[in-house]
Order: structure tokens, then sequence, then C-alpha cells
């Protein structure tokens, strides 16, 4: 745990930005933290308004299907989190249940796996939708998409939330314009960081693959430079906090669900990923907790 990030959880809560919910990394938002969050996506819309990107919209939860096709227990087994409903059927198993609970029992015992999981990220539902329609036309597919994700990493941080939304732009598409993708998106999340007068910096980074498979991951990951993430300090000048990632998949997702091009090669995929609420904390640390206090150029930016 550490001071600076508690302290400015409990800060955030005293101003009235973050309501807390009795867990580590739960947290409710009230209005004037929407707010900032409502400005940040506006900005994520308009910088790419004119790439004619599909939009799509998803529920915070993905099948169990579509979950197992994408492999994440295979790197993130530590973060999954999986929907679980009451399995009885009758009137004397649920007068268990309640007596179960009466005495301060362990009642989830009585629970059985739904065909649910909660979503680990927002592009995971793109796939299997997009494999759907068949092979991709010439120009791949571009889609613009936001959804809440669950990770499970309980912490004090306010910016490791277990919930969290993320906006994303994801490309289905040839090597190169995947790549071209990316490098575009470096350069507009640069420019926005700059108008929003954050301080960042870019770096490659690696995802938190799990158990010693997971370090060779890692370290093939950062050797390759398949992920970047634009970093802002907000609660520590040594480990400033990812606010944004650009992410290059290679051929992973589209082996998973058969993704082709229009010449029947696989495509390959990439995505950059918005974090909200990461990026409403970080403009609150350096702008403080009154919104009206803001420059007056990162109030227009944000259109607050």
């Amino acid at each position: 745990m550490s001071d600076a990030q508690l302290q400015f959880r409990d800060e955030l809560i005293q101003h009235g930005l973050l309501l807390p919910m009795g867990v580590d990394g739960l947290l409710g938002r009230s209005g004037g933290f929407e707010r900032i969050v409502d400005g940040i996506d506006r900005c994520a819309t308009r910088l790419g308004v004119n790439d004619g990107a599909e939009v799509l919209r998803f529920p915070p939860a993905i099948s169990q299907r579509t979950f197992e096709e994408s492999e994440y227990m295979k790197s993130f087994p530590q973060l999954a989190g999986t929907v679980h409903a009451f399995a009885g059927t009758n009137d004397r198993a649920h007068a268990e249940l309640l007596a179960i609970m009466e005495r301060k029992e362990d009642w989830t015992t009585g629970q059985r796996m739904t065909e649910l999981v909660l979503t680990p990220a927002a592009c995971y539902p793109v796939y299997p939708v997009v494999a759907s329609r068949g092979p991709l036309g010439v120009d791949g597919a571009l889609l613009d998409v936001c959804s809440y994700c669950f990770r499970h990493e309980p912490s004090v941080d306010p910016a490791r939330m277990q919930l969290f939304r993320m906006r994303e732009y994801v490309r289905i598409a040839s090597p190169e314009q995947v790549q071209t993708f990316r490098e575009t998106w470096i350069e507009r999340a640069k420019s926005l960081m700059t108008d929003l007068e954050l301080p960042f910096a870019l770096d490659v980074a690696n995802d938190p693959f799990f158990g010693r498979t997971g370090r060779m991951l890692a370290t093939n990951q950062r050797e390759q430079t398949l992920k970047w993430e634009l970093l802002v300090t907000i609660t520590s000048q040594e480990k400033p906090t990812a606010c944004l990632s650009f992410n290059y998949h290679k051929d992973k997702f589209a082996t998973n669900w058969n993704l082709r091009q229009a010449s029947g090669e696989l495509a390959h995929t990439g995505c950059v990923g918005f974090g909200l609420e990461r990026i409403a904390l970080a403009l609150i640390k350096h702008h403080g907790f009154d919104q009206r206090t803001w420059p007056t150029s990162v109030r227009e930016r944000l259109r607050l």
C-alpha cells in the first residue's frame, strides 16, 4: 500500500468526486467526476471522427465461450472475474441459503457458474462479431468501442479500479495498416496530452502475464515493442500511471477467431485504449479538485 495512493483516494472522496463502496478498487463516481470523463470521451471521439470507424457498444460481460476462445486464462488467470448465480431449484434450497446467510457462513457454495464472464478488455467482444461477417474488405475494419472492464486487482490506488471504462479504437487489417494505425494514434494522443497540459512520457511496456511462462511472454512483448503506454505521474514519480495504451497483437486474435483479410490471409489486429478514469484522475491531480480553477484552454478542450 502506498501512502500517496491512499491519501489521493481519500482526498478524492473528501471532495465528493469518488464514493467509497466498501471494497478496495470499487468506487462510485459523482456528477463532477463524470463531467470530466465525458469531456475526455468527447476528445477521443473528435480525434477519430474523420476515420469512419464503426461504433459498437457492449455490456460489461462477454459469453463464456468468447472468453475461452480469447485464451485469456493462459495469460491472466489472476485478473479474471466470472458471473455466478444461485443454483437452487426449490423452496428448500432457498431456505437453506437463507439459513446459511443468517449464520454468517459462506453462502456462495450454492452458486454456480453462468454463461457470463466480466469483460476484461473493451476490444474482446469485437473480434467474434467481425469474424462472423466473413473475410474483411480491402480496407480492413475499424471499430470504435467502449465498455466497463473488470480486473481483479484490489488496491487503494484510485487509478487501479477493479471496474473501469476503456474507450478503444480497434483496427483489423493487414500488418502494415495496423502499424500505421498505431503510429497515427500515438501522435494524436501526444497532441491531446499536450493540449490538456499533462506531463507525459511514452514508453514500451508489457501486460501483467502470469507465472514463469508469463515472464517470457512479457520479455517477448517488450522486445518486439508490441505495447506502448502513455504515462502520466499521478501518485508516484518513479511509477507513473499508464493512461493510454497502444497495442499490436499481430495475428493472435485473428488466429483465435479466424479473422481473414480479403486475400484470405490471417488479419492482424491492434488497438488504442483510453483509460477514461485514469486520465480524469491525472487531470484532477495536476489541475486541482475544482474544475472551475482549471486552465481555460483545458476546460475548453474538454468542453466542460
